[in-house]
């Protein structure tokens, strides 16, 4: 069994914590380096009691600096920064020939001119963008396998692309009457001391945000446009709810001309039916977040309405694990050759 030592920049944040709870129970993983500018010098430990007594319990937090995750011998690095600073660390460590999993925004996006549109600013590495590979398995399984920089999908865009690429690959629905309405736990926001994030702002409220143009708009747009071999572009408007995780996605968008539901199924059938993170809901049941929060898995549902003609898509995830952190394991368990499980389950 091969063992591979792995770091973590900015470990300190939501999705930075996921991936360490996850990391510390991997068993082909030893976790070499965690790196926080406000944790520096602190055992993992203190900073996450949570973490009190497991292998990793007394592993020091050590300052985000490239030089400090080089001289901990790690090959495999995860980034969970903001965007705009995952680029200062991604640059160097490919340059030294270590693997890169990123879970910012940096590298999602092919085309500079787009990033700046949406993220107000420069792309500062469009080179490594344009080589870097978007980390969803179940769609790019083998481009990240050999993969030296992973641009781990946004949460948001995990929860619309796994129903939709299929369906737009085989030419099953209308690409321009797509509309999405998302659900997400507060989590999805970061570890922020933002007013509007506090817990008395959010309880006992639902609202809608980032109205009409989300970030993850960008990198939703680019992969269906992928899929359908031409220009995508959707209705997307994200909510917030008063919980800590989960993200539940509703879909409409009207079938291609002469298709059934059952065309629908044996899309989902041919794309998942062996894939061990998406579950496919029949008989009846409807995705809830209830079922996949702490878990990797994202569960889907469809319906044909039959008095609208319109197709409605349903899917439900946990934002920090199968849309963040969770998938980031799941890309790395690709690039080493072992189960995508490992670690997971």
């Amino acid at each position: 069994m091969n063992i591979e030592k792995v770091a973590v920049i900015g470990a300190s944040g939501y999705s930075g914590e996921e991936l360490v709870r996850l990391l510390t129970r991997h068993p082909q993983v030893e976790l070499v380096a965690l790196t926080s500018r406000q944790a520096a010098g602190q055992p993992l430990a203190n900073v996450y009691p949570k973490f009190a007594g497991t292998r990793y319990s007394a592993l020091k937090f050590v300052d985000s600096t490239v030089e400090a995750v080089t001289a901990s011998g790690a090959r495999f690095v995860f980034l969970a920064l903001p965007h705009g600073v995952a680029t200062e660390f991604a640059k160097p460590l490919v340059a030294g020939g270590l693997r890169v999993l990123d879970l910012s925004a940096d590298f999602r996006i092919k085309d500079p001119v787009i990033y700046e549109e949406f993220y107000g600013e420069k792309h500062h590495a469009p080179e490594l963008a344009a080589t870097s590979v978007y980390g969803l398995p179940e769609i790019h399984r083998a481009k990240i396998r050999d993969a030296q920089l992973v641009a781990c999908p946004g949460c948001y865009p995990t929860s619309v692309l796994i129903p939709l690429v299929p369906l737009l690959q085989r030419g099953l629905v209308k690409p321009h009457t797509i509309v999405v309405s998302s659900l997400s736990g507060l989590s999805g926001a970061g570890r922020n001391a933002k007013t509007d994030y506090l817990f008395a702002e959010c309880n006992e409220s639902v609202r809608a945000y980032s109205v009409p143009k989300h970030r993850h708009l960008s990198e939703i747009e680019q992969e269906l446009s992928d899929a359908a071999r031409e220009k995508v572009t959707i209705n997307f408007t994200p909510h917030l709810i008063p919980v800590n995780r989960g993200i539940h996605t509703t879909i409409y968008c009207a079938p291609a001309e002469g298709i059934e539901a059952w065309h629908i199924e044996n899309a989902y059938r041919e794309t998942y039916g062996a894939e061990p993170f998406v579950r496919l809901l029949t008989d009846g049941a409807l995705p809830d977040t209830k079922n996949v929060t702490f878990t990797n898995f994202i569960d889907i549902a469809w319906r044909h309405d039959t008095r609208t003609g319109r197709l409605v898509l349903l899917s439900a995830e946990d934002n920090l694990v199968k849309g963040a952190a969770g998938q980031a394991v799941q890309c790395l368990n690709a690039m080493c050759g072992w189960s995508e499980t490992t670690g997971l389950l």
